[in-house]
């Protein structure tokens, strides 16, 4: 018997109504529910969304309406998008006070229904707020997690492609730590086909010269360019959003970047930090522990006590 993959959306803004849009073209949902405070907004953006279908890359149909917290009944994946945008000069740690006051609001209503799926969070400073929602909901660490690095991964796949040539699907790579300022390359764990990039860097002089530190820096600063040119970002972690949920519906086993909650891996606890997960049918299904060199554990010890301060902070409002 056919299942109605079923995506509730909470926030209709420039995040959610692109995830939706992502999902529309890539025909990696059914059955999509935009949820808004503002109601007229999101049956605005369901109904222009719609206009898509018919023209969607993947050819297939979805249903797709503005509705209310009870379509979670029988929802099977929740992403949550709402917040306000950040600002120019912002960090995403500046969101907090604002993100928290909304994220209160919208468990009051999580704890009116019954919502058995699996949370994708997105909302800003994203760590955070996915770990507060999830705690004041009980739920399974497996099955509430945020997209964490994701986007820093994507972007430095972009800068390592455009630096040295090589296609974007040729390079593994990824970013740990807070979505945030804090958050760092693991330069020791990149691969570019199966060569170590530190070794490659080592053979060819045109890749030694590169600046790590300038390849960080343009990873960390891409999304204040986006922020203070157009006012948002919304499309790279739309397409995140997307794979991360195909990859659940599909049971890819995909191994990503993700914010999940720690019990001991790196030497931490007590704390959701971006680190390498399998996503499977049941979320976050295992965290990949790799040897990281010292510098890089000392950055991300620094970047969870970080995250576990404003956490602390949340648990106390």
């Amino acid at each position: 018997m056919f299942k109605t993959r079923k995506v509730v959306i909470v926030g209709a803004g420039h995040v959610g109504s692109h995830v939706a849009l992502s999902l529309i073209q890539s025909g990696e949902a059914d059955d999509i529910v935009l949820i808004d405070i503002l109601k007229e907004k999101a049956a605005a953006q369901a109904l222009d969304l719609d206009d898509a279908v018919s023209g969607s890359l993947c050819g297939r149909d979805v249903r797709i309406r503005a509705g209310e917290y009870t379509e979670l009944n029988d929802a099977d994946i929740l992403v949550m998008a709402f917040g306000r945008s950040r600002r120019p000069g912002e960090t995403r740690l500046d969101m907090f006070d604002d993100s928290i006051k909304m994220a209160q609001e919208v468990i009051s209503h999580l704890k009116t229904v019954d919502f058995k799926g699996i949370m994708i969070s997105i909302s800003n400073p994203a760590d955070i707020i996915c770990e507060y929602i999830r705690r004041q909901m009980g739920w399974e660490a497996h099955r509430c997690f945020c997209t964490g690095t994701s986007l820093e991964t994507y972007r430095l796949l972009r800068v390592l492609s455009r630096e040295t040539g090589y296609a974007r699907k040729s390079i593994q790579a990824f970013c740990m730590g807070e979505h945030g300022n804090s958050s760092f390359v693991v330069w020791s764990r990149i691969r570019i086909g199966s060569k170590c990039f530190m070794q490659l860097r080592a053979e060819r002089p045109e890749l030694g010269k590169l600046d790590l530190d300038d390849l960080q820096l343009q990873v960390k600063r891409a999304g204040d360019i986006e922020v203070d040119g157009k006012g948002c970002t919304e499309f790279g972690i739309a397409n995140v959003a997307c794979m991360l949920i195909k990859a659940i519906f599909h049971d890819e086993k995909l191994i990503w970047p993700c914010s999940t909650a720690l019990n001991g891996e790196y030497g931490q606890k007590d704390v959701a930090a971006g680190v390498p997960c399998m996503i499977g049918k049941n979320g976050v299904e295992e965290i990949l522990v790799c040897k990281l060199t010292e510098e890089e554990q000392a950055k991300f010890n620094a970047s969870c006590d970080i995250l576990r301060g404003f956490l602390d902070r949340a648990a106390t409002l």
